[in-house]
C-alpha cells in the first residue's frame, strides 16, 4: 500500500494557487486513479465526486467514496491547506457534519479533521500525486468544475432521440414514486393533510422544505381551517390563518431576535397578527433557528411563502383547499390543460405584503409576488399531479391518474434549480433538449437514484456512453 509523506509545514506554497484548482482536480482527475491513500493510510475510491453545494457548509454535496468500512455518502470540503479546516472554523459549524472527506493540496496541519459533532473525517492530499505547482504532472485546467464521469459523452446527435427516451422513462419513474407517496401519506393523515403538507413543503424549495413540512405536521389543516368559522370576514379568516402560520413557524416580530424597525412594528396588520396569535394559545412552537435564510432571496422568505398559504386557504375557503383544488384538477384532466393549475396558485401580494418582503424589510421597485408562476409550475408538477395520480387510485375506477399523467407528460419545464443544471452541465446537454417537465425530472430522477448512490454501472446513460 502507498504510504503518505509526513506534513511538512514549511514546503512552498504560492499565493496563486487556488482552491478552485483543487476542486478541478478532484472532480476532474483523479476518478479513474487506483493508488490514492488518505493521510491516514487508508486507501480510497472516488465513486461519485459530488455536485457544487449553493448553500451553506461543504463545498461539494452527496459525494460518493469507498474506503475500508464500504462506501460513504456526504459532503466533500476542498481547502489548498490542511489548516485551513480550523482557520475558516469548520470544527464548530455544524453546517459541516455532513462531510465525509477533506480534500487539500498540502497537508500542513498533521492533525485529524474534527467535525463540530466530534467525528472525525479523513484527508486525501493531492500534493503527493502531482508535486508542486510548477511541476508538469498536474492536470491541465478544466473550463469549469464539472466531474468527468461515464455518462459524459452519453449525448450526441447521433443518440438524440434515444437520450430523450431515456429522460423521459426516467421522468415518469419520478412521477409514480411521488404518487406512491402521496398514497402511503393519504392514508396515514388524510388527503387533504397530504395535499396541504405537499405544498407546504414545495413552498418551503430546498433550503427549508423540512421546516415547511414539520409546520404542516404542527399546524395541520383541520385546524386551520376550523380558525375561520362560517360568516367571519375576510380580512379576519386571513389573520388567522397567517398568526397561525407565521406564529407557530415563529417568524413573527416578537419572536424573532433581530432589530425591527419601529414603523414596522407599529403596521396595523403586524400589529393585528400578534394580538391574533396571543388570543389563540398555540403552544409547541417552533423557532426562528429552524428557518433558512442564507442565500434566500428576500422575495422567496418563508415568512412569505406562509403568507402565500394564507392565501390560499382564503380562496379555497368555502369548499376547502383539498376540494376546491381537486376540482381544478379534475377540470383540467377533461381538457388535457396544465395552464389553469398555474392560475389556481397565483398569489399575487396584497397590501401588506406589498409594502414588505417580511417585517423588518420594507419592499423597493417591483415587487415579487407571494407565490409566482415558476413557483406554481413546481407545485404543479412535483404536488398537484402526482397527489391526483394517487387520489385517483385510491378511489377506483377513476380516470384520473392517466389524465394527471397526460398533463404531466405535455407539461412545460419549470424553471432550472441547481440539481437540473448540474446534470446537465455532466451530461453536456443543452438546455433546450431539457424542454418537458418529464425530461427535467427525469434528470432529477437519474441523479438522486444513480449518481449520488454511486450506481453508474446501473444508469442507462452511462450504458448509452458505452455504445
Amino acid at each position: 500500500m502507498m504510504k503518505q509523506p509526513k506534513p511538512n509545514n514549511t514546503v512552498f506554497m504560492p499565493v496563486a494557487f487556488p482552491e478552485r484548482r483543487v476542486l478541478e482536480i478532484w472532480q476532474g482527475s483523479l476518478q479513474s486513479r487506483t493508488d490514492l491513500v488518505t493521510v491516514e493510510n487508508e486507501p480510497i475510491e472516488i465513486i461519485y465526486p459530488g455536485r457544487l453545494n449553493d448553500d451553506r457548509g461543504a463545498d461539494l454535496r452527496d459525494a460518493v467514496i469507498a474506503m475500508r468500512q464500504g462506501w460513504l455518502k456526504g459532503d466533500v470540503e476542498i481547502h489548498v491547506k490542511s489548516s485551513s479546516w480550523r482557520t475558516h472554523g469548520h470544527h464548530q459549524d455544524p453546517a459541516y457534519n455532513r462531510v465525509i472527506l477533506h480534500v487539500v493540496y498540502w497537508d500542513d496541519a498533521g492533525k485529524a479533521v474534527v467535525l463540530q459533532n466530534g467525528f472525525k473525517v479523513p484527508t486525501l492530499a493531492l500534493h503527493s500525486y502531482f508535486g508542486t505547482p510548477a511541476d508538469r504532472d498536474i492536470p491541465p485546467v478544466h473550463s469549469s468544475a464539472i466531474p468527468v464521469m461515464p455518462c459524459r459523452n452519453a449525448f450526441n446527435r447521433s443518440n438524440i432521440s434515444l437520450t430523450g427516451r431515456i429522460l423521459e422513462e426516467a421522468g415518469e419513474q419520478r412521477f409514480f414514486s411521488g404518487a406512491a407517496r402521496f398514497q402511503e401519506a393519504i392514508a396515514q393523515s388524510g388527503a387533504g393533510q397530504a395535499l396541504y403538507r405537499g405544498i407546504m413543503t414545495a413552498l418551503g424549495y430546498s433550503r427549508n422544505k423540512e421546516a415547511m413540512a414539520e409546520l404542516a405536521n404542527r399546524m395541520p389543516l383541520p385546524r386551520l381551517e376550523a380558525a375561520a368559522l362560517a360568516g367571519t370576514p375576510e380580512s379576519e379568516c386571513l389573520a388567522q390563518y397567517q398568526a397561525r402560520l407565521i406564529g407557530m413557524a415563529g417568524l413573527l416580530p416578537s419572536q424573532r431576535e433581530v432589530a425591527f424597525r419601529t414603523d414596522c412594528l407599529v403596521d396595523e396588520w403586524a400589529d393585528k397578527l400578534e394580538k391574533t396569535w396571543t388570543g389563540g394559545g398555540e403552544k409547541s412552537v417552533m423557532s426562528a433557528d429552524d428557518w433558512r435564510f442564507f442565500k434566500v432571496r428576500p422575495g422567496n422568505y418563508p415568512v412569505r411563502r406562509l403568507a402565500a398559504m394564507s392565501y390560499l386557504l382564503l380562496r379555497y375557503r368555502k369548499e376547502g383547499l383539498l376540494a376546491g383544488l381537486k376540482g381544478i384538477l379534475q377540470e383540467a384532466a377533461a381538457g388535457n390543460a396544465g395552464h389553469s393549475l398555474e392560475l389556481s396558485l397565483l398569489v399575487n401580494p396584497d397590501s401588506f405584503w406589498g409594502r414588505y418582503l417580511d417585517f423588518d424589510t420594507p419592499a423597493g421597485g417591483v415587487i415579487p409576488a407571494l407565490l409566482g408562476r415558476e413557483r406554481a409550475a413546481d407545485i404543479v408538477v412535483n404536488v398537484l399531479l402526482p397527489f391526483a395520480a394517487a387520489a385517483g387510485f385510491a378511489d377506483p375506477p377513476s380516470e384520473l391518474p392517466q389524465k394527471a399523467l397526460g398533463i404531466y407528460r405535455e407539461y412545460r419545464a419549470p424553471a432550472e434549480n441547481t440539481l437540473v443544471k448540474h446534470m446537465r452541465k455532466q451530461l453536456g446537454i443543452g438546455r433546450y433538449f431539457i424542454n418537458s417537465a418529464r425530461r427535467q425530472q427525469g434528470l432529477i430522477h437519474i441523479y438522486k437514484t444513480r449518481c449520488s448512490q454511486g450506481k453508474c454501472d446501473a444508469c442507462p446513460l452511462g450504458e448509452l456512453s458505452e455504445g
